[in-house]
């Protein structure tokens, strides 16, 4: 049923277009857009259209969402598949956000087949099959990776990405021509000396909590990926490169620019 899809999606654009004032007053507070060419700019916006129309955003605890806040997401979201389409976010539609960080109910079993159980207080959750979960307090730090910050909007949308092939585990669906062992090597590496630095209470220039598993150290360094990506090279040349191979962008180029 793809023509089906591209027809809805032609009409679509043809009807809604994002106004030009509201998007350069978005993009003036996500610099890390900066760089990209007209023709990227123009699919963006068509991505964000078709991403708004297509998913839902449910404010929650009684705030309100703006269209500029809608758009500030959606534009957060939409760059990650730029070059890959938004048909990787297809198979779920609902993106819930809170106006602050959300508390959720935790369980793990451990190995003695005791099961522990807790509450956690999250600015992002993705669910497999399922919806995005986001603080807007947390959405606010979008532009301050460098500084230490985060981007709770590229992180979760990075773990939907991982896993379009089964549970997340910091290997995305791969494209023809990658070679898995070869990202499972960078990406190894890079992890296995970054929870070394956490272990031995060195400063990181990650956020720690990537070291909780490779999964999650995929989305914090995604979000370094898009946002500090010439810090990001330097560091992790190797794991860079397989991100440019899979995000089909070079973000250090552009910024560099």
């Amino acid at each position: 049923m793809g023509w089906l899809r591209d027809w809805k999606r032609k009409r679509v654009l043809e009807k809604h277009a994002v106004d030009a004032a509201l998007w350069e007053s978005v993009a003036a507070t996500l610099p890390f857009l900066a760089g990209l060419t007209e023709d990227q700019v123009t699919r963006l916006k068509q991505i964000a259209v078709l991403f708004l129309a297509e998913k839902e955003l449910t404010p929650l605890a009684g705030m309100t969402l703006e269209d500029r806040d809608r758009l500030s997401i959606a534009m957060q979201a939409c760059l990650p598949v730029l070059e890959l389409g938004l048909d990787w976010y297809d198979g779920w539609v609902g993106i819930l956000v809170y106006p602050d960080d959300f508390r959720v109910k935790k369980e793990e079993m451990d190995e003695d087949g005791v099961l522990h159980e807790w509450e956690d207080e999250l600015a992002g959750e993705s669910w497999e099959g399922g919806p995005v979960v986001l603080s807007w307090d947390a959405v606010g730090e979008a532009g301050s990776v460098a500084e230490g910050g985060a981007n709770v909007v590229i992180h979760e949308f990075a773990h939907k990405l991982d896993m379009r092939n089964g549970a997340a585990d910091g290997v995305p669906p791969l494209h023809s021509g990658m070679n898995a062992a070869t990202w499972r090597t960078a990406l190894g590496t890079a992890y296995e000396g970054f929870c070394d630095a956490v272990d031995r209470e060195k400063d990181t220039w990650l956020d720690p909590y990537a070291a909780e598993n490779p999964a999650e150290f995929f989305a914090v360094a995604s979000e370094a990926f898009f946002e500090a990506p010439g810090e990001f090279k330097r560091r992790y040349e190797d794991l860079y490169a397989q991100f440019a191979l899979f995000y089909k962008q070079d973000p250090a180029a552009r910024l560099a620019q």
